[in-house]
């Protein structure tokens, strides 16, 4: 595949038009709001950074990033969907990893390939994305760019509605994670399932929390 077509795809499937329902989670980042942890730009920065480095994005990154170089192997994707949902500690998660896996999957109806048919049911976003992107003929670390970008957006996009912040500074925070985004993106390309490990204990408490918020806008 050719690098534009590689890039039309990618910005196509991590655009925050494409119908994965991922407005709809913050996982667990509408908590951290309520509770005063997550309150402005500095803060929002900090709470996406620690997940990039050492939380939940980290992790999906790597199991995105095995997908992608296994979209051939029908079983070693069910293997991975699995330890996917197994490293997936709130329920809430767990949930919005199966819908929006359901729903990337179907959507990349539009773009018929046998990978399709390889993908377990049901199928976590992560592992989804990465199959699909590798049986594209995309880079391992072009795809984890994408991946982690549209995960960055959306979890902007949740303290712009809630913080709230302006569009402004949405933009200035995506612009200062730009660079961690590419190394991250670079070093978890090379990356075993030996390397998954998470330090991010805040962000996975306040994803179990979310279920007992009395009032709430969001489903994770």
């Amino acid at each position: 595949m050719s690098d534009v077509q590689a890039l039309q795809k990618l910005l196509t499937w991590a655009s925050p038009a494409f119908p994965v329902g991922a407005f709809a989670y913050s996982a667990g980042l509408e908590s951290a709001i309520e509770e005063k942890r997550v309150t402005d730009s500095a803060t929002t920065r900090n709470w996406i950074e620690g997940s990039l480095k050492s939380g939940a994005a980290r992790n999906d990154a790597i199991l995105a990033s095995a997908a992608c170089r296994a979209h051939g192997d029908t079983a070693e994707l069910a293997r991975l969907a699995d330890l996917c949902l197994a490293l997936t500690p709130a329920r809430q998660r767990h949930e919005e990893m199966l819908v929006t896996g359901k729903a990337f999957t179907e959507a990349a109806n539009a773009w018929p390939d046998p990978v399709l048919d390889r993908l377990p049911d049901p199928c976590p976003y992560a592992i989804a994305f990465g199959a699909v992107a590798g049986a594209s003929g995309i880079a391992v670390e072009e795809t984890l760019v994408a991946f982690l970008t549209a995960y960055t957006q959306a979890q902007i996009s949740v303290s712009i509605r809630l913080v709230p912040l302006g569009q402004t500074d949405g933009l200035a925070i995506l612009a200062t994670l730009e660079p961690l985004i590419a190394v991250t993106a670079e070093t978890l390309s090379h990356a075993s399932l030996d390397d998954l490990g998470s330090a991010a204990y805040a962000a996975d408490i306040a994803a179990m929390e979310h279920e007992t918020l009395p009032t709430r806008i969001f489903r994770s």
